[in-house]
């Protein structure tokens, strides 16, 4: 209690104006300037200047009387206030958008500091080094009225910020935070506290956040890449203001760009794990530009449980990790053993990418909206109202071999085991050329159980089931590629692929069990409109549900039921198998079971010779 009272009351001082005798007072510019070293949009800033914004494809009314934005989602609001889109106005480079940049930072100065405007640290670090960073752009003409306000707001926030650590467990974004304390440090050098107090944090922010082998805490390619993005902007801002390398930065930049280079498809954008979207292959290659000069790829991730397996001219990239731990785990997605396959700068089979709020973002985060197995359409982890992880598997287990160019992953996890009795094992095999991926999938389990195996198409890729529906051809990059099975029922669905700006319509390879059967099914419909709000429709044919599979259309009322049945398929040379002396990892132990029902399905997605 006692701990609580003092913050208050340093929050509370922290706010007091700098005109208040006895404070400091801020100088009316920068002691040392610095810049906002990424592009803008000027299209966007043509929008800003007309009152909107454009935030992940949506258009959202920019109002200046009312900054706290109570009726947007959070993701959007805190966007909003942090004021990174000033760049976009730097952008565009017209006097009228300089002056409304002026106006509308002079309407925020307008507000007074409290919460819930300035106690969220990482916008506030965001909007500190934002408005610093464009301070040669809108503020170094204006009047010195206007710059002193400037000024002083800027000490009352880095205060704030320094009184405000050590900060929560908010990944990466508290980076965010710790860079905008660093831009008032350098603007203010008299204010010697600041500078202590993001140097004593901020290595213990890097230590907590990246693991052994440069993986980021939170598992997800995006988080890798604005980590790294915010590190490398500090290392920037450092460099600006004349200051020494910190040892601290430079290392912790030479872990993340390696594994954010193998985080990649061959077109340059990030694989979608966890809330990813695909990004800006250029911008990611300034990311990584800035972050280090030595262009290394990491040949493994064994920390961060990423497997990424190169062969010819393919990618397949596996989660063979557990969910991201509790205060990593906002973002996390329900896909351990999940995977995405490409070839070249073609992107074939994908996961269906992310959203930052609302419906969207949960229908996302569910197993079946991934390349991955789902069982009586249940996810493999429970998401809690406030978005953590509350159920995950207890075991997650992958291996990776390769002999004369060939690759083999073994991996399962128990997932489904506490409610259903059921465990699933993935078998992946990936030829030398890169134009042979087959896979091996089976669920054991006390009973014969529903399940779908579900394999995402990219937008991109044109998809067609034959007539007599044994295999599904694909177009795609001027290639032809064929999925065939053994063991299941084919059919070809329509998905959503969220991996760019909004989420648009896709297909999807689904296998069911043979046996006929039906279980009760909550599918989720992802409408592709303007909106960009999923429907979700519960098509019951029992009196019981579960979280539901991800089907796409406006339109369509049911994506399939999921069948009920078990029958072992005949294991055909469908899949390769393990080099010599290799002996499959065991199950997780459990208590003895009268029996054992497998259900398995094998596969192969080849490319056709022209």
């Amino acid at each position: 209690m006692l701990g609580r009272w003092a913050r208050e009351a340093r929050l509370s001082f922290a706010r007091l104006p700098s005109s208040v005798p006895g404070l400091a007072r801020a100088p009316d510019r920068p002691v040392h300037a610095i810049r906002d070293i990424w592009p803008g949009n000027a299209d966007h800033g043509a929008l800003l200047v007309s009152g909107a914004a454009r935030f992940e494809g949506r258009t959202v009314p920019l109002r200046v009387n009312d900054w706290e934005y109570a009726d947007l989602s959070p993701a959007t609001r805190d966007w909003l206030q942090g004021f990174t889109w000033l760049r976009d106005l730097r952008a565009l480079g017209s006097d009228e958008a300089r002056l409304y940049a002026r106006s509308i930072v002079s309407s925020w100065l307008d507000q007074p500091p409290i919460d819930p405007l300035v106690l969220n640290a990482t916008v506030t670090g965001a909007r500190l080094a934002s408005w610093l960073g464009h301070f040669d752009f809108f503020a170094a003409s204006a009047s010195e009225a206007f710059r002193q306000r400037l000024m002083d707001r800027l000490l009352v926030e880095g205060r704030l910020i320094s009184i405000m650590l050590p900060l929560e467990a908010h990944g990466w974004r508290n980076f965010t935070a710790l860079k905008g304390l660093l831009a008032v440090a350098v603007a203010i050098p008299s204010q010697t506290g600041f500078l202590q107090r993001f140097e004593r944090f901020l290595g213990q922010e890097i230590d907590r956040q990246i693991l052994p082998d440069g993986t980021l805490r939170e598992r997800s390619p995006l988080a890798q890449m604005e980590a790294t993005r915010e590190l490398a902007e500090i290392s920037v801002f450092m460099r600006m203001a004349q200051m020494a390398p910190s040892e601290v930065v430079q290392n912790a930049l030479a872990r993340l760009c390696p594994v954010l280079r193998a985080l990649r498809h061959g077109d340059g954008g990030l694989a979608l794990f966890h809330g990813s979207k695909e990004g800006d292959d250029r911008q990611i290659d300034r990311i990584i530009q800035y972050g280090a000069r030595q262009r290394l790829l990491a040949s493994s991730m064994p920390d961060g449980a990423f497997w990424r397996v190169s062969a010819g001219k393919a990618l397949l990239f596996v989660d063979g990790g557990q969910t991201p731990a509790a205060g990593y785990d906002r973002n996390a997605h329900a896909a351990p053993l999940a995977l995405e396959f490409s070839y070249a700068r073609q992107r074939l089979i994908v996961n269906c990418g992310g959203a930052t709020a609302g419906l969207w973002k949960r229908a996302l985060r569910q197993t079946a909206a991934h390349s991955s197995l789902v069982v009586e359409n249940t996810s493999c982890c429970d998401i809690g109202a406030d978005g953590t992880i509350t159920r995950r598997p207890a075991h997650v287990t992958l291996n990776h071999q390769s002999q004369d160019g060939s690759h083999w992953i073994d991996g399962q996890h128990d997932g489904w085991y506490p409610g259903l009795g059921a465990n699933w094992r993935r078998r992946l095999y990936l030829g030398p050329t890169g134009e042979d991926l087959r896979g091996e999938d089976c669920v054991e389990s006390e009973r014969n159980v529903g399940f779908a195996l579900r394999f995402h198409l990219h937008p991109t890729v044109t998809a067609e089931l034959a007539p007599d529906g044994d295999e599904v051809l694909m177009h795609a990059g001027g290639m032809i590629w064929r999925f065939r099975q053994e063991g299941g029922e084919l059919a070809l669905e329509k998905s959503v692929y969220a991996g760019g700006e909004k989420p648009v319509p896709s297909l999807q390879i689904v296998v069911r069990p043979v046996a006929p059967g039906t279980e009760n099914e909550i599918t989720a419909i992802a409408t592709a409109d303007e909106q960009e709000t999923p429907r979700i429709e519960a098509l019951e044919t029992e009196p019981a549900g579960s979280s539901g599979t991800l089907a796409e259309s406006e339109d369509v009322s049911d994506a399939g039921n999921e069948s009920s049945g078990g029958a072992t398929s005949v294991r055909k040379e469908i899949t390769k198998p393990l080099p010599n002396d290799t002996a499959p990892p065991s199950a997780p132990a459990r208590s003895a079971e009268p029996s054992v029902v497998h259900q398995v399905v094998q596969w192969v997605m080849e490319r056709v010779p022209e």
